[in-house]
């Protein structure tokens, strides 16, 4: 694991912002004033924060079980809260290797309680930042075997990366290193929806004005093509609220999700 860098506490990031908006402890004055505002100008980020948290319990159940992969590259895993990325894959698989990266220091700091390997299993954490994916990949290397199939879970961090060009960079970077039978699952931020567009748009040039991590929604023509030459799975690019909801009548919320193989 990697030694703690400095924490900046003199502006919000976003990490710890969504870490305050689940309900979280791990934030700072900055981060829950940045969120308390975005939630004033824009309650329903709240509803994106859980159905965010959701589709990732959801998709990684469906990974490791229905499509029996058993290695977990968490990339933007954020601040630990309930269902964990390892805790739900081994309910499934008690085998599964997870790694979790993150940009922010404090998730480092408070990386200890991620890291309980199961006798089966192996459990790391690496401080590193989705636009350096050599660097990511080398240190992920020490605890996944990149021979064997890998999910790569991409959600809530693609949007901070602004250049669509860089994001299939990173993408291509990525999924090259991993085999046949791997998935790429991404959640995105996203204006495509009419309910509370406006007021999405005004919290989100709210919050590029004053944080660390500035982000751009992007459209599902957009998104669609960064998932090139993989298969979607069904039901493709929709309101992550909506991919494989556990049960009947789930209100769509103003953010994609989606999960691919690659063949």
């Amino acid at each position: 694991m990697t030694e703690n860098p400095p924490i900046d506490t003199s502006v919000p990031h976003s990490a710890r912002v969504w870490n305050h908006l689940l309900g979280g402890k791990d934030n700072y004055e900055v981060d829950r004033q940045a969120a308390e505002q975005f939630r004033a100008m824009f309650p329903q980020i709240v509803d994106i924060a859980r159905a965010d948290r959701a589709f990732l319990g959801r998709a990684v159940r469906h990974l490791a079980g229905e499509a029996g992969i058993r290695q977990f590259l968490d990339i933007g895993a954020g601040l630990p809260t309930m269902d964990n990325t390892h805790e739900v894959a081994r309910r499934t698989a008690p085998d599964a290797r997870i790694v979790y990266v993150d940009n922010d220091p404090l998730v480092l700091a408070h990386a200890g309680p991620l890291l309980t390997s199961s006798p089966e299993g192996a459990c790391d954490y690496v401080h590193g930042d989705l636009r350096e994916p050599e660097a990511i990949l080398e240190r992920a290397g020490a605890t996944i075997d990149f021979g064997r199939p890998v999910a790569v879970m991409l959600l809530g961090v693609v949007h901070f990366i602004h250049d669509d060009d860089e994001v299939r960079r990173i993408l291509s970077r990525l999924l090259d290193a991993v085999p046949s039978g791997s998935s790429l699952a991404i959640t995105h931020a996203t204006l495509d929806f009419d309910k509370g567009r406006t007021a999405q748009a005004e919290a989100q040039a709210d919050w590029n004005e004053k944080s660390a991590n500035p982000m751009v929604p992007r459209g599902r023509d957009t998104i669609a093509r960064f998932f090139g030459g993989l298969e979607l799975l069904p039901p493709g690019i929709v309101s992550m609220s909506r991919w494989h909801p556990e049960r009947s009548g789930v209100v769509e919320v103003p953010g994609y999700g989606a999960v691919a193989r690659k063949a």
